[in-house]
């Protein structure tokens, strides 16, 4: 069947997708929303193609991904038809995403809205191609999560459906830190890997909440324990971290006892909202508040407050996000971090001052989630056989997607993650800072009497 010319969702007249088979049908439902000529060279399960040769090359190997794209329209249905393989990509994933961004900026598609007469037409085409029918189950990597938003136990499960994967599949992509959250680089030269990025992050945050021997600091979301076993290992002070992952926990205890730490860090299995033994004299939360949700938020913000005694200081490394999806879009929401919630930064910074805290210091390090989410891209296509045998070729899809996307996300600024310096007041409004800013970006080891 070749398809004719159509009216666009603009109202212009679309050219002929001159293409035949299922393909050429799957054209003609597609260009009204994406306009002429489409954006990618698509095949078809029966041969077919449509589309300009020169452009990146998708092949669509069932009906069934049709189907997910006609119930769930847009990121959601293509995620869902990419993790399962029903939709794939030849070649690079992100030079693929990349130019259909690029046409979607160019051509306005951002706020496109089919209307009836496109819907009707799209369902007409949908059952040529015999489309129509139930949604398909969801892949099996989406998360199901259940219960009140942000209840102790939602968040639970929440948290274990990302975080409890594998420890060995977090081990083969981080550094051997096993630091899961944004780097610090201050080098860019070859020779300049991910672990000293995280090594580097791990001991700005340390200067920044000014870390001395014998002093007791909390770690809210401590994942696998990097910040926790760094600053107790090489500041003389004493840690507990808290997480609600019983796998990021067991990891955690096995490398303190290795590195016989025992009596320096303490790992519980503790909600943030139930620590028991504060005040503390730092506390430190890197890339927790995103999970804890907009209502509760001031709750989280109280918890560091409370925790921490009057002049000691707190650091949050948090996402932020303007616009829409607060939780990060519909792929990350359902197959990432179910409940997360991000904001524009000032807006945390205000919630985080209700509760009593003052902000002293902004860092923002929007690039450095780049080139930290690309160090891990890299290791991961290297050891794709691997994380496959692991975790099975869907998940190692998502996962592939989550990191490829996730760099774009960072570099072209739809997405920030800043560190956040506050600190309780004393008494009498004291901060304990000194007059002139302190100089955090050294090295272990060099003077940092400015602190």
């Amino acid at each position: 069947m070749t398809t004719t010319a159509t009216n666009d969702v603009h109202g212009h007249e679309a050219p002929s997708a001159s293409a035949t088979g299922a393909a050429g049908l799957i054209a003609e439902i597609l260009e009204p929303i994406t306009g002429s000529p489409l954006p990618v060279r698509l095949t078809a399960w029966d041969g077919s193609s449509a589309g300009p040769e020169d452009a990146p090359r998708v092949r669509i190997s069932s009906t069934d991904a049709l189907r997910r794209l006609l119930w769930h329209p847009g990121e959601l249905g293509a995620a869902q038809a990419y993790v399962t393989g029903e939709l794939d990509v030849e070649g690079d994933l992100g030079e693929a995403l990349d130019h259909v961004w690029n046409v979607v900026r160019e051509r306005g598609l951002s706020a496109v809205r089919p209307g009836p007469r496109l819907i009707a037409r799209l369902a007409r085409a949908a059952r040529q191609l015999d489309a129509l029918g139930l949604d398909p189950q969801p892949p099996a990597t989406q998360a199901r999560v259940r219960g009140r938003l942000h209840s102790p136990g939602r968040d639970r499960q929440a948290i274990s459906h990302h975080y409890d994967l594998s420890n060995d599949f977090y081990a083969l992509i981080l550094d051997p830190n096993m630091a899961y959250s944004c780097g610090y680089w201050p080098s860019r030269e070859p020779g300049y890997t991910v672990e000293d990025a995280q090594r580097d992050k791990l001991d700005l945050v340390c200067r920044k909440v000014g870390l001395r021997p014998g002093m007791r600091m909390l770690d809210i979301g401590c994942g696998w324990g990097s910040l926790s076993i760094h600053a107790a290992a090489n500041y003389g002070v004493t840690v507990v971290g808290v997480t609600i992952s019983a796998e990021q926990k067991r990891f955690a205890d096995d490398r303190i006892a290795r590195l016989g730490l025992q009596d320096k860090v303490e790992i519980r299995l503790q909600d943030y909202r139930e620590i028991p033994d504060g005040p503390f004299d730092a506390v430190t939360s890197l890339e927790m508040g995103e999970h804890v949700g907009q209502r509760n938020y001031p709750r989280y913000a109280r918890a560091l407050h409370d925790n921490v005694r009057p002049g000691g200081r707190v650091l949050i490394q948090q996402m932020s996000r303007r616009g829409k999806h607060p939780g990060g879009g519909p792929f990350i929401e359902s197959f990432i971090a179910p409940d997360m919630h991000m904001r524009p930064v000032g807006e945390t910074i205000a919630m985080l001052e209700a509760p009593g805290l003052e902000l002293r210091d902004v860092h923002a390090l929007r690039e450095h989630y780049e080139w930290t989410v690309n160090a891990w891209l890299e290791t991961f296509e290297d050891r794709w056989d691997e994380a496959v045998a692991m975790v099975g070729e869907e998940m190692a899809r998502v996962w592939r997607l989550y990191l490829v996307g996730g760099a774009r996300t960072f570099r072209d600024g739809r997405m920030g993650v800043d560190q956040l310096l506050l600190v309780r007041p004393g008494d009498r409004g004291e901060s304990g800072f000194p007059d002139v800013r302190p100089q955090w970006s050294g090295r272990l080891g060099e003077d940092s009497s400015n602190d």
